[in-house]
């Protein structure tokens, strides 16, 4: 394939010069294209990429385009066609074959015989008389012959161009339904003249993940707090004993804050104080100490080789682990004392310490990447991660991203790909849209949202319209919590169990990625540091819980349940078709997700209010479902159990939230058996 090179040729003496030959269809408004090409677009292997473009040309003739793809470091392109729908808009699709980078682009061309046979039937339809444009037709069909590459082509287009030039007079209506044959234009599609045509600008790429980068349940676990004993340290081997009650859940990813020795100086005690007992354990973000730095594993939770074995029973339960990195330091990580170039000094001499005004983290020291030692920094971080990568780690949550730069994530996430291109990064950054937007086009394949703070039907519809129906869904896969250590919101706070359920529910459907922070969740923990505060009372960040997980009122097996819908219902591990529904009460959301022949569709309906029953009528698209308007079809509720049969378009529903504050409907369509019965699939 030629490059794309334009025709006319500005300079300053030279306004405009011409290059033959002219060029003369148009490719504009390209989507999705992210900031002009400079982002890739991210998919996963078997998800299909819709490409749009604006494609016109001057005069009347018709057009024809094409999507060029390929594997990046494959030669050869290729090709889907594209169809225009309406007002020059052009629209095509492909399917990612493998997890490698992919790079597409668009060719179009005005096509001769396409604009040939409608103007042949128009000439027809005002009797005029066809002989010679037959014979215009004939030579157009043998210079596609003398093109082609195909013997087999070539020579069924020859056979054509003779009938034209044999019939062109004795048999017109013979050579008209030749012309106007599938067969015919089947054939001339295969060969087509682009020696003019336009290529788009631009060669844009797809970032290509593996599939779990697609959809997961996270479930993040201290593993300190591993333990019957708030006095006694968990370990790595408790966290394997802790392994099937996970497993029994559902959960695919098991989250680890970070597993490093926690600084001994300004080590923070119960509840954030700063003053401290002996016994208090610190946070876990505190890394470092005279025990070791990034590289190193916390003494109390075992050893390197007891680390893999925790590992190892994962994946035997199909579960991954994920670790967490963080670029931060306590006072006494050995960085400090080896390298202060690599953090910020005050004036006074000594490291300036975290803060997010009113609050300080004196037991956290930030990197500093403004310095003329900067290179030398982030080849350090750099090792750190792929130090892990070689342990056996594939998947990372990344602590505040948005305090480092861009360009150092960019950089370092190529290079940890580069290496090992199944690594998945999960972008914790709750900060302004923008930045979090910037985050994902660097390489986050997962980023956190504002999920957590979304709690009215009108705030959820918005936002995840956003996420899931702009540009944005191009490049920015959420990930949905309704609680971590950080943030525990008023909503569950003052919603009691009911809205635990709720968030879970909304979290596990809206999102193909979702997480929770456990045992917290399960045992709906909700009591606040202070009124106003997002804080934990006894924050787990802080010290050790020993969480009852066997309580009988636990919400485990309910999210054992959701997570087993997850996996067995194709709609609900993808984000691209949710839709939202109409119903005529604010407190009440409904939305589907759907599989790409709608075999698979999912209907949510959640009552948003914690407490109390609501209820109201909700309108489905027919048409979307491919449902018909005269026949009932079944709604199967696959938490409960309950079968509904509905009728039309508007349907009654009533949730209580003492009971269940939702369905998680499969829509079922009554067929015919073989046997002349009726049954619902």
């Amino acid at each position: 394939m030629q490059p794309y090179h334009s025709n006319v040729m500005a300079s300053a003496k030279n306004p405009a010069s011409i290059h033959l030959p002219i060029r003369r269809a148009v490719i504009e408004n390209v989507r999705p294209e992210i900031d002009g090409g400079r982002f890739p677009i991210k998919r996963t292997p078997g998800e299909k990429v819709e490409v749009t473009a604006d494609i016109f040309a001057d005069g009347h003739d018709l057009l024809s385009a094409r999507l060029l793809y390929r594997v990046q470091d494959q030669p050869d392109w290729s090709i889907a066609p594209m169809r225009e729908v309406v007002n020059d808009s052009w629209v095509g699709e492909f399917r990612i074959s493998r997890q490698e980078r992919h790079i597409y682009t668009i060719q179009a061309w005005p096509d001769a015989f396409k604009s040939w046979v409608r103007d042949l039937k128009k000439r027809q339809d005002a009797k005029q008389d066809l002989s010679l444009e037959f014979l215009a037709g004939a030579e157009l069909v043998a210079q596609a012959a003398a093109r082609s590459s195909s013997t087999e082509n070539a020579a069924a287009l020859r056979e054509f161009a003779r009938q034209f030039r044999e019939l062109h007079k004795d048999d017109p209506d013979t050579a008209f339904a030749i012309a106007s044959s599938e067969e015919l234009a089947l054939e001339m599609a295969r060969c087509p003249d682009l020696a003019a045509a336009t290529i788009y600008e631009r060669e844009l790429a797809v970032e290509v993940d593996r599939e779990r980068a697609r959809h997961g349940a996270w479930y993040e676990m201290f593993p300190r707090s591993c333990t019957n004993d708030p006095t006694r340290h968990g370990t790595f081997q408790s966290c394997i004993e802790r392994l099937d009650y996970i497993s029994e859940m559902g959960f695919d990813i098991l989250y680890l804050p970070p597993i490093h020795p926690i600084g001994e100086v300004e080590r923070k005690g119960k509840n954030n104080s700063t003053e401290r007992l002996p016994e208090d354990a610190g946070s876990p973000w505190a890394i470092g100490s005279s025990l070791g730095g990034h590289k190193s594993i916390h003494p109390q939770l075992g050893t390197l080789d007891e680390f893999k074995k925790l590992l190892a029973e994962a994946r035997r339960r199909g579960i991954e682990v994920a670790l967490d990195l963080a670029f931060q330091c306590a006072p006494d990580h050995p960085y400090v004392r080896e390298h202060p170039e690599w953090f910020r000094i005050r004036p006074d001499g000594s490291v300036q310490y975290a803060e997010n005004p009113p609050k300080k983290y004196q037991d956290i020291y930030p990197l500093n990447f403004e310095s003329e030692h900067t290179e030398a920094l982030c080849e350090e971080l750099k090792s750190i991660a792929l130090y892990w990568v070689r342990q056996g780690i594939r998947i990372f949550r990344v602590d505040n991203p948005h305090t480092k730069p861009f360009a150092f994530w960019e950089w370092l996430i190529a290079e940890v790909r580069g290496e090992c291109p199944d690594v998945i990064f999960l972008a914790e950054a709750f900060t302004r849209p923008k930045v979090m937007y910037r985050l994902a086009k660097a390489g986050f394949t997962q980023s956190y949202t504002y999920f957590a703070w979304r709690n009215t039907k009108w705030d959820l519809t918005e936002y995840f319209r956003e996420l899931a129906q702009t540009e944005v869904r191009e490049f920015f896969r959420p990930n949905l919590w309704p609680n971590t250590p950080d943030i525990l919101t008023e909503y569950l706070q003052y919603g009691g169990r009911s809205a635990f359920v709720i968030r879970l529910c909304l979290a596990a459907t809206l999102g193909a990625n979702y997480g929770i922070y456990g045992p917290a969740f399960e045992l709906f923990e909700n009591r606040a540091l202070h009124s106003g505060s997002e804080e934990y009372l006894d924050s787990e960040k802080y010290q050790i819980r020993a969480w009852d997980i066997r309580r009988p009122d636990s919400l485990k097996d309910l999210v054992a349940k959701i997570n087993a819908i997850r996996k067995d219902n194709i709609a609900l591990q993808s984000d691209a078709t949710i839709r939202f529904h109409e119903v005529d009460n604010d407190q009440i959301i409904a939305f589907s997700k759907a599989s790409d022949d709608r075999s698979n569709s999912i209907v949510v309906v959640v009552n948003l209010d914690p407490h109390h029953r609501q209820s109201g009528w909700i309108e489905l698209p027919l048409d979307y479902f491919h449902l018909d308007m005269h026949q009932e079809y079944q709604m199967h509720d696959l938490v409960t159990e309950a079968r509904y049969l509905w009728h039309g378009s508007r349907n009654y529903v009533e949730l209580d939230p003492q009971r269940m504050p939702a369905h998680i409907f499969r829509l079922r369509r009554r067929v015919r058996s073989e046997q002349d019965f009726d049954y619902f699939l």
